[in-house]
């Protein structure tokens, strides 16, 4: 990467094959999940969560978990996983672990919340596809 910081289509490409990892019956569902990797999650959404640093939002699912989801319901947006970019590379550049094991984590982290699992059931996500 010649001393720079990976760009946004780097964390997605990193992002994407995350994604493909993750097994079924989880993986058919995910399909339709829209991901967006932004600079730093906008100041609305960092207020929304009561985050001062936007250093330390580093993903986030937007939309309703499947188990919550009614086939009445029309016009809603697509669920989607942004990730943060500066916040990542700043984890990444603080904490020691490969980037690419980084983004994995925040990757299965948020589609945990997008099938509804609790922390413990997405930590047992991450043990099934390691």
């Amino acid at each position: 990467m010649s001393g720079q910081a990976p760009d946004a289509a780097a964390i997605e490409r990193m992002a994407r094959e995350a994604m493909s990892l993750i097994p079924e019956p989880f993986q058919s569902h995910l399909a339709d999940v829209v991901l967006i990797v932004e600079e730093f999650a906008d100041d609305e959404t960092l207020d929304a969560l009561g985050i001062e640093d936007p250093l330390d939002l580093t993903g986030l699912y937007h939309g309703r978990p499947i188990g919550e989801k009614s086939s009445f319901e029309s016009g809603a947006l697509p669920d989607r996983i942004h990730l943060y970019r500066v916040p990542i590379l700043y984890e990444w550049a603080t904490g020691g672990e490969m980037l690419e094991r980084l983004v994995w984590h925040i990757v299965v982290h948020e589609v945990g919340h997008h099938f509804g699992l609790s922390d413990d059931d997405i930590h047992a996500l991450e043990d099934m596809v390691e």
